[in-house]
């Protein structure tokens, strides 16, 4: 069989096609986004689900029955988890004429201060509010309809994520076969390291990311539970779930305790403590709980993981908001085993600590002679005696 030589363009002609490829990858994701987003939720789950599988399997287990028991527990635990906030959704309507009553308190005050640092009497504020409402009246029908599209598909998305992670489990070694002639130059073991890098990573930062959940709902409803808000389970744990939104999740969570708590209770100050509390925890988290859970396992410097976050949310939106991370973290495996990408995963990993500067003569005289020794070995290794 003969191998074509590979083509060496000059240095512009290559810079052109890997911006025109990178142009073309990023519009793909962005089209095929209805497709992708729920391959790659199932490619995590799936992960999160192979031990139990192969565990299953272990015991004799069919493969084909062992993948429908992983997904049946997968599926409880969804529908127990939307279950469990339905119900704390429903116990607010329990409190809602209260919640009224104090919002129309509020309008009351707002008008009244309007009206005193604005000039604007109360008869111009309610044509202006009666203005707005038939705005809002108009544009429900366009509402009604985008929020029933968007239950569709998430609906059509769980289905799908559900399929394809049955197909991950059941398959997962006729795809590896597939990866195994597709880069049929390369040995075996060099890619069954690819592969155990990728399933490593995406392992532990799965894991380590539901013990940061559970530790920063358990602070923050412990919070909750001081600062006397009603509902602090669920308030701790829905701005825990936040946490999926790195850098600013937690801080997005506190503004419906913070809400809730300004309308039902007549000191601003506690709304102010509640979102004290979550901004405290929140620092707390990105400083000590996250690095020393999760570790080093995702190692994205954080100008990398800012840059990743904007473009994958400018991508995917929201859902690629939380797979930025796992989602880096797995090119990055793919990167340090090419030779070829090694600098661009060098790029997005943690930064070496810089070398300390030498201050004196005395300190460079005592580094030398160990650098002096270190070329010498590698000038012995690489001289070739004469035969």
């Amino acid at each position: 069989m003969l191998r074509q030589s590979p083509i060496n363009l000059p240095y512009p002609a290559r810079l052109v096609c890997v911006l025109l490829s990178l142009v073309i990858i990023i519009y793909g994701l962005h089209t095929l986004s209805g497709l992708l987003i729920p391959l790659v939720f199932a490619i995590l789950f799936s992960v999160l689900l192979f031990p139990l599988a192969h565990r299953f399997e272990q015991w004799r287990m069919p493969r084909i029955l062992a993948s429908i028991v992983c997904l049946v527990f997968l599926l409880a635990f969804i529908v127990g988890l939307f279950y469990a906030v339905s119900l704390q959704i429903s116990s607010f309507s329990e409190v809602l004429p209260q919640l009224t009553e104090r919002a129309g308190q509020y309008v009351d005050k707002l008008q009244g201060m309007t009206k005193e640092y604005f000039h604007i009497n109360r008869q111009q504020q309610a044509v202006q509010a009666q203005k707005y409402a038939k705005q809002l009246l108009a544009e429900g029908g366009t509402i009604l309809r985008s929020t029933l599209e968007a239950t569709t598909s998430a609906l059509t998305n769980v289905f799908l994520v559900l399929l394809f992670t049955f197909f991950f489990l059941l398959y997962r070694d006729f795809f590896r076969s597939f990866f195994y002639k597709a880069f049929a130059d390369e040995k075996r073991s060099a890619i069954d390291v690819v592969f155990q890098g990728i399933y490593t990573v995406v392992k532990d930062y799965l894991a380590g990311l539901v013990l940061v959940i559970l530790i920063i709902g358990s602070l923050m409803t412990a919070g909750l539970f001081f600062l006397g808000v009603d509902y602090a389970v669920f308030f701790g744990f829905f701005g825990a779930c936040l946490v999926l939104i790195p850098y600013f999740g937690i801080s997005l969570g506190s503004l419906l305790p913070a809400a809730y708590t300004l309308v039902t209770q007549d000191n601003p100050l506690k709304a102010v403590a509640v979102v004290g509390l979550y901004l405290g925890v929140q620092m707390v988290e990105g400083n000590f709980i996250t690095p020393y859970v999760v570790g080093s396992k995702v190692s994205i410097n954080p100008l990398a993981a800012i840059v990743v976050l904007l473009l994958w949310e400018n991508i995917w939106g929201l859902p690629g908001l939380i797979l930025a991370l796992p989602l880096t973290a797995i090119l990055k495996v793919i990167f340090d085993a090419v030779e070829s990408l090694k600098p661009y995963g060098f790029l997005i990993g943690e930064a070496e600590k810089p070398r300390p500067p030498i201050k004196s003569l005395k300190q460079l005289a005592e580094q030398l002679p160990r650098r002096t020794k270190k070329i010498g070995q590698v000038e012995e290794k690489t001289v070739v005696t004469p035969t």
